[in-house]
């Protein structure tokens, strides 16, 4: 149950960052309401599933290969600290989001303008490809194949977790999207982005020098 819970918080980690997707779901959230700003952050989701197909059918043959387990290992520790960094540097730019100009998009369009957004990013691929193939390549040295795709759910739900937040916090709650609660946000969840790349790291030491 820990580790579960230990990779859903994975999953809201990865979330809560204040990049493309959030940036979009407040938008549509407070110009258009609560689906709207939940179906930007449901096609981003089926994207990344999409990613998690691949990557688990494209690699998981070779994840038992020890160099292969100290890369993603590695490469995971440096997405993870990259995105954490980067969500750090970008705090101070984050300010209100303007309500004017309402229109609103049909749910299609909504849901698919966040799968395109997700999907088109090419760092996406490179993260999920560090992050889930690290993911990968400890659950199968240490699991069968229902823990894998059970611990691979526990990341998507936390994704999907924030995503139902958002768009409640967007569409309901408009008063307290004040620049300070997105910037203290953004900061929590640089710290758990931290927190995780010190582990990925670790791990990855763990098994280059065979400790």
């Amino acid at each position: 149950m820990g580790i579960f819970l230990s990779y859903l918080v994975l999953g809201l980690s990865l979330a809560a960052p204040i990049g493309p997707i959030n940036a979009a779901q407040i938008n549509h959230g407070i110009k258009n309401g609560f689906f709207h700003s939940w179906l930007i952050g449901l096609g981003s989701i089926v994207g990344e599933f999409l990613f998690i197909i691949a990557i688990f059918f494209g690699v998981v043959h070779f994840l038992e290969m020890p160099i292969m387990k100290t890369f993603l290992w590695s490469f995971g520790a440096f997405v993870l600290f990259y995105t954490a960094v980067e969500n750090i540097i970008n705090i101070p730019k984050i300010t209100n989001t303007n309500a004017a100009d309402r229109h609103t998009d049909s749910l299609r369009k909504t849901f698919f303008s966040g799968f395109l957004l997700t999907i088109t990013n090419p760092l996406s691929i490179l993260f999920w490809l560090g992050i889930y193939g690290s993911i990968l390549a400890n659950t199968i040295h240490h699991y069968d194949l229902s823990h894998v795709v059970l611990y691979g759910g526990a990341v998507l739900l936390g994704l999907m977790l924030w995503d139902i937040t958002m768009a409640t916090i967007s569409s309901g709650f408009r008063k307290i999207l004040t620049p300070t609660l997105l910037k203290g946000i953004s900061l929590v969840s640089a710290i758990s982005l931290f927190g995780f790349a010190g582990y990925f790291g670790y791990q990855a030491i763990k098994l280059l020098f065979g400790l």
